[in-house]
């Protein structure tokens, strides 16, 4: 198994394990180690996965966030805009959204899968932001990351 972010390591420290939500969890590296720290863990994807995570097409809304019932919700190298305010209501009071996405680069082609410099700050506006960074990843292409807690 890959290693889970080291962002999700370093800030899902700070909460007592509760109930995690995992968006587009790939190969389920971040659910996992969420559930090995304690974490009642839902992981959704569009592939099937072999850890059992839902099969859900988030695209296409066959997935719906349970508003006010997450400690935590994560979506990590993935983006799909319309699921920022489902993500900010699905939080309880004190939860964490972490997002970390490609940042579009000049150079690059443009892909609704990358955000504009500020713009995922904006999302998260009137929130307290714990950490903000804009820049390159040890992926390869740059990403902007947040870790913004639920007024």
């Amino acid at each position: 198994m890959d290693a889970p972010s080291p962002l999700l390591v370093q800030y899902a420290a700070l909460l007592t394990p509760g109930r995690a939500l995992d968006l587009a969890c790939g190969s389920g590296r971040n659910a996992l180690w969420l559930r090995e720290q304690g974490w009642e863990v839902t992981a959704v994807d569009k592939a099937e996965t072999s850890f059992g995570a839902l099969r859900a097409d988030l695209e296409a809304g066959e997935f719906s966030i349970e508003e006010g019932a997450w400690d935590l919700i994560l979506m990590s190298h993935y983006l799909q805009r319309d699921l920022f305010e489902p993500v900010k209501r699905g939080l309880h009071p004190g939860g964490l959204a972490i997002v970390i996405v490609h940042l579009f680069e000049p150079g690059h082609e443009t892909s609704r899968f990358s955000l504009s410099t500020g713009e995922l700050a904006a999302y998260f506006a009137g929130w307290e932001v714990l950490h903000y960074r804009e820049g390159p990843s040890p992926r390869g292409r740059a990403v902007v990351e947040i870790v913004a807690r639920k007024p």
